[in-house]
């Protein structure tokens, strides 16, 4: 870029806002890289915060920036390489980070763009628990609400990167591109790599001067009362550095900061969106004494009232977040690296002394990463989207990354067995601590997954492809008992030393660094599935059991549900089987009086589709024989269960109504009928009851001749109505004849109408005349072939339609000679 050297930095900071908008996007790449390589980090500064904000889209989302959510490698293949070279960990970018890092420079983030239940305890003056807000809030000398945070050039690139998931979520979007296969993701997944490696150590930066040592926190602004509503500890780096004789000694100390800090920056942006009072639920009764302690201090202030009111608003604050599927998506993940993150831990020595002296910081990140940094807000989070996301397939996402996170053996490196059968894999018993430890995970969402299953449509093949995908994890053989054990353990009479229940149930610190000091050792697997729960339900939550009678209720409903989905879709499959046959070539010139009613033809197949239909089919069956084996069902019980499905069919083979109660005004849906039409199971056959001369014109109707048909039938009508009736009134042989032909009893003689219908039913209908039949394209058809076969035998046309009139004037003679209920007329 032909920038002298001895530019200012306001100078060079508009050159490049004028390239952005002249140059191309690859030559803009290149000339940063040579801006980041030529000039000394003191003109750097100036650009730095603008830079992050030109890439990653602004805060407020207005700025899109290069929009890595919609660059994708199959559309802009060109684009998608530069800008993952220019954001590779050891790209120019991170060049960039590592050049101002040493120098110490500090950006400032703002507070109200954190999400929302930091924001909102930072507002009221109470430091989150996640040691990364540490020392870093400043406040403006005059108050209010403007404060930010002072941020580490590395810090702060990771914040923009993490947060552009969330305030970028509004910008458009390429359809029918996966969301996985964006440079965004797939920087992501980078990142996570490289900070985070399953093998060997953090590679050091690209810099002369690596990593610039430990960032030193930002002053805190003076005479600000401020508290925790966590438990402040010691960093995981520090505490490594307290056992080493000198800190050059492990170079490895030296760069955990980032990998601790990119870690705890991707899990407060993505996970921390839940409400500040559930979170507070879940804290222990020390915690809860010091927020206690803190409003009792403030209270004696003049800024009492404001912040007793503040902090009761902030209790009771509840964050208006929707995750997208894309974040979900990203979200699975981190969560599928850290599990493998965590498995490549190097086997534990037996010697406790040995591993407080030995074990790397790297090693001891691995080995508390889990349960330390994501899994209360993960949970949280879960509990979220089960419990607000749509009853519709886009649940899959969510779904998928539930099961990553209760199956951490699937990212193990573990070889199989050479003699292996092909047979369901085991979960080996080395995977017990981890399903006590996340007991909930398992158990809770089950029974959430289940309250969510009951609702939905599993004609579906979706949807039945959901609820087969957990029944089958849950079928593994030996988890279900793993799972049950873990239950008693926790149901388990609490028979402990005063002094050690106290500091056994005493909630963890989650959000805190990774090397900060341990609670004792809890050696009682008892107490460790107790502590889990009370961290994550409080202590005064009451535990649903998994195995106990009232989810296996829930367990035999959705058997119930399965069975009728079944049945359901095995006769929208025969419908459509019998419609399909019905529609050939010689009935397509037949004309039925369902065809004028506006009874529903309607096919379900159409939208669902044959090979979806076997499919929900499979999917159902198979979800039904692992949740027999999960829950020891009955056989016997889940048979008759499945007749009484069967039953539900009456005697032609067809759907009974949804369950009703007669009234004075007709049907009335009873809570199981409203149930059984939510769900699919039973419908109303739908009619049109009105006036058939009304109706709105059909597709297999000629609009011209409909209308004129109409005009013609109204005048006949109107000038010998009274005539008509005359004759419909006799009681003679042509009087019946006349109101077999002449009247519509059809509204009438229906034995079931809605509270609606019921009451236009009983006004009077006069004789009439319609000719509407004779605009239909089929029986302008069928009149055209008579004729054209009626010319062969040399038969005109006036003496083919008295032969018509004639043949149809001798059926009606003899239809009504022998019966005087039959079925209305519709023409």
């Amino acid at each position: 870029m032909a920038v002298p050297h001895l530019q200012q930095p306001s100078f060079l900071l508009a050159s490049l806002k004028a390239d952005c908008m002249n140059k191309p996007f690859a030559q803009r790449c290149h000339d940063l890289e040579i801006v980041i390589e030529d000039f000394p980090a003191k003109e750097l500064h100036a650009i730095f915060p603008w830079l992050v904000e030109n890439i990653f889209g602004s805060l407020d989302g207005i700025i899109i920036g290069w929009n890595l959510r919609c660059l994708h490698g199959r559309a802009n293949p060109t684009e998608y390489a530069i800008a993952l070279d220019f954001l590779d960990p050891s790209g120019p970018m991170m060049k960039l980070v590592y050049k101002l890092q040493a120098e110490e420079y500090r950006y400032e983030f703002p507070v109200s763009y954190l999400p929302g239940p930091v924001k909102a305890s930072m507002q009221e003056r109470v430091l989150p628990e996640c040691s990364l807000y540490h020392n870093k809030v400043q406040f403006p000398p005059s108050g209010g609400l403007g404060s930010n945070l002072a941020l580490n050039p590395f810090e702060y690139y990771m914040f923009y990167f993490a947060i552009s998931l969330i305030t970028q979520r509004n910008s458009p979007i390429t359809h029918h591109v996966s969301p996985s296969n964006s440079a965004y993701f797939s920087l992501v997944d980078t990142y996570l790599k490289w900070f985070l490696p399953t093998e060997g150590s953090v590679l050091p930066p690209p810099s002369s001067n690596p990593g610039g040592g430990i960032p030193s926190p930002a002053p805190r602004s003076p005479a600000v009362p401020f508290t925790s509503y966590g438990i402040h500890h010691t960093s995981l780096l520090k505490r490594h550095i307290a056992h080493q004789p000198s800190v050059n000694a492990d170079p490895a100390s030296q760069e955990i900061w980032r990998s601790e800090t990119v870690l705890k920056v991707f899990v407060e942006m993505w996970l921390h969106h839940y409400s500040l009072e559930m979170y507070q639920k879940m804290q222990s009764p020390h915690v809860k004494l010091e927020v206690l302690h803190y409003r009792l201090s403030i209270s004696s202030t003049h800024h009492s009232s404001p912040a007793q009111s503040g902090y009761q608003a902030l209790h009771a604050y509840q964050e208006l977040f929707k995750p997208t599927e894309e974040h979900v998506l990203v979200i699975r993940l981190l969560v599928k690296h850290l599990h493998a993150f965590a498995n490549s831990l190097k086997p534990e020595p037996l010697s406790p002394s040995a591993h407080s002296h030995t074990a790397s910081p790297l090693e001891e990140f691995k080995r508390v990463v889990i349960p330390r940094f994501v899994q209360q807000k993960l949970y949280i989070f879960l509990q979220h989207c089960f419990g607000h996301w749509p009853l519709d397939a886009s649940f899959r996402a969510v779904l998928e990354m539930w099961l990553s996170y209760v199956q951490p053996w699937r990212y193990a490196p573990e070889k199989p067995l050479q003699n292996a059968e092909p047979q369901p894999r085991s979960v080996s018993e080395k995977w017990a601590p981890f399903i006590r430890e996340n007991l909930l995970m398992y158990t809770k969402l089950f029974v959430g997954f289940l309250n969510r299953a009951l609702r939905t449509d599993l004609v579906s093949a979706k949807n039945a492809l959901m609820v087969f995908r957990v029944a089958k994890v849950f079928a593994q053989p030996n988890l279900a008992e793993m799972i049950q054990k873990g239950e008693q353990l926790f149901l388990e009479p609490e028979l402990v030393i005063p002094h050690r229940q106290h500091r056994i149930f005493m909630t963890p610190t989650l959000g805190g660094s990774f090397l900060s000091s341990w609670p004792p050792t809890i050696t009682d697997a008892s107490f460790k599935v107790k502590s889990h729960v009370y961290c994550l339900e409080g202590q005064d939550s009451q535990y649903k059991q998994m195995f106990g009678p009232e989810v296996r209720n829930l367990v035999l409903r959705l058997a119930q549900l399965i069975g009728q989905a079944q049945q359901t879709a095995k006769s929208i499959s025969d419908h459509s089987a019998e419609t399909m046959a019905s529609q050939s070539f010689l009935s397509w010139f037949r004309f039925s009086p369902s065809d004028m009613n506006g009874s529903y033809t309607g096919n379900d197949l159409d939208e669902i589709g044959q090979d979806s239909i076997k499919k929900t089919d499979e999917y159902l069956e198979k979800a039904q024989e692992y949740l027999c084996q999960i829950f020891r069902l009955n056989e016997a019980q889940l048979t008759q269960m499945m007749m009484n499905c069967g039953a539900a069919q009456d005697e032609n083979g067809k759907k009974q109504l949804p369950d009703c109660i007669e009234s004075e005004d007709g049907l009335i849906l009873t809570p199981l009928g409203r149930y059984q039409i939510i769900n699919g199971l039973r419908r109303f056959e739908i009619e049109y009851q009105g006036d058939t001369d009304l109706q709105p014109i059909r597709s297999y109707e000629n609009a011209t001749l409909v209308r004129l048909l109409f005009q013609l039938s109204s005048i006949i009508n109107q000038r010998f109505a009274d005539q008509m009736e005359i004759l419909c009134s006799r009681e003679d042989f042509i009087g019946r004849l006349c109101r077999y032909h002449l009247t519509n009893p059809f509204l009438a003689e229906k034995g079931r109408h809605s509270p609606a219908l019921k009451q236009r039913s009983g006004r009077s209908r006069r004789p009439r005349i319609s000719l509407r039949f004779l605009a239909s394209y089929r029986t302008l058809l069928s009149l055209f072939m008579i004729y054209f076969i009626a010319s062969w035998f040399c038969i005109g046309p006036l003496a083919c339609t008295f032969i018509i009139l004639l043949g149809y004037l001798l059926c009606a003679i003899v239809i009504t000679f022998f019966t005087e209920r039959w079925k209305p007329h519709q023409h």
